[in-house]
């Protein structure tokens, strides 16, 4: 899952219209909220759907393609679908040498560093494995925060939560029994890109929030220089591969084009219209349908204590997320 680019705030709820005597008139006020309440459900459902079943496009797309190589099909599709939005808005992309210098390094940690190390961990752990090490996000961006953000202060029930967490994730790898049956590199590669998230989230806050421009410029512009960086690094470390296997190649083009791209339009949609609460807690969903989707569409297998340390995960990084009244 991507981050956008930077943060904005969410914007005042639209006035009021006038009330209207007529009880027509009210029939169809409260139709259009209905309809507006289903409309958002039903694209928070279908992204977390979409990004939820990214880590299963992962998995097919390293059966064809090397991991570099699926990184880099990954950022371009979602650059081209992100600048088909600006296309279309007459938007343009952002300016300013700082600016883009920022950009650089979001994209490192927030595309280039992630999606590779996904990549590569999937090559020896399932989907769904790697779908939970993502959701620790959360309890990351908890042991960051407080020593890189000055607002935020620990309480009880969030270092409550990150040890939940952290004990979810013991329990996900089966920690009594000797981390048997998991891929130690594999996992620590999928735990280290869930770590690179809120690394890239505390950057971006400390030097992008205040920057001029639309979240989908800015993340547009950030997934093509993180087209540009993974370009160089596939260049030096993979040979180009030597053909176009379908079904890698459609995994491809679907994890950027919906996955990284529009995915994240639809994200900002939605923070706009729900605020960001209720849009963020798409990621709490995630796990569950990368889970399914591994097991049910690719066969892997799947342990009582894979769901049960994931729920814990869960309930754990919700925890690290509650904030004092």
């Amino acid at each position: 899952m991507s981050a956008p680019a930077t943060p904005r705030p969410t914007p005042p709820p639209a006035a009021a219209p006038a009330s209207q005597p007529a009880r027509s008139g009210s029939v169809r006020s409260a139709r259009t909220v209905r309809s507006a309440l289903l409309d958002w459900r039903l694209r928070f459902a279908l992204l977390s759907v979409v990004w939820g079943f990214s880590f299963l496009l992962i998995k097919v797309g390293t059966q064809g393609y090397a991991p570099f190589h699926v990184a880099l099909g990954r950022v371009f599709f979602g650059a081209l679908a992100l600048l088909a939005v600006l296309l279309v808005r007459r938007e343009p992309l952002p300016r300013g040498r700082r600016t883009w210098a920022h950009l650089t390094v979001a994209a490192l940690l927030l595309n280039t560093l992630p999606f590779s190390l996904f990549s590569y961990a999937e090559l020896t752990i399932p989907s769904g494995l790697a779908g939970i090490c993502n959701a620790t996000s959360p309890l990351w961006g908890m042991v960051l925060s407080l020593v890189a953000l000055s607002e935020d202060r620990p309480t009880r029930r969030r270092v409550a939560g990150l040890g939940l967490g952290f004990l979810g994730v013991l329990t996900v790898l089966g920690a009594w029994q000797g981390f048997s049956g998991v891929d130690a590199e594999g996992t620590a590669l999928a735990l280290m890109a869930s770590l690179c998230y809120p690394v890239g989230w505390i950057y971006v806050r400390r030097t992008l929030a205040s920057v001029p421009g639309s979240p989908v410029a800015l993340t547009g512009g950030q997934l093509l220089v993180s087209t540009l960086q993974l370009l160089l690094v596939s260049s030096l470390f993979t040979t180009a591969p030597t053909g176009l296997p379908l079904w890698p190649t459609l995994a491809v083009v679907a994890l950027g084009a919906l996955g990284t791209g529009m995915a994240l339009q639809m994200q900002y949609g939605l923070v706009a219209e729900v605020g960001p609460t209720t849009a963020q807690m798409v990621t709490y969903f995630i796990p569950v349908i990368a889970t399914a989707a591994g097991v049910v569409l690719l066969g892997e297998q799947l342990h009582w204590n894979t769901p049960v340390g994931a729920a814990i995960v869960l309930a754990g990084a919700a925890l690290t997320q509650t904030r004092r009244r």
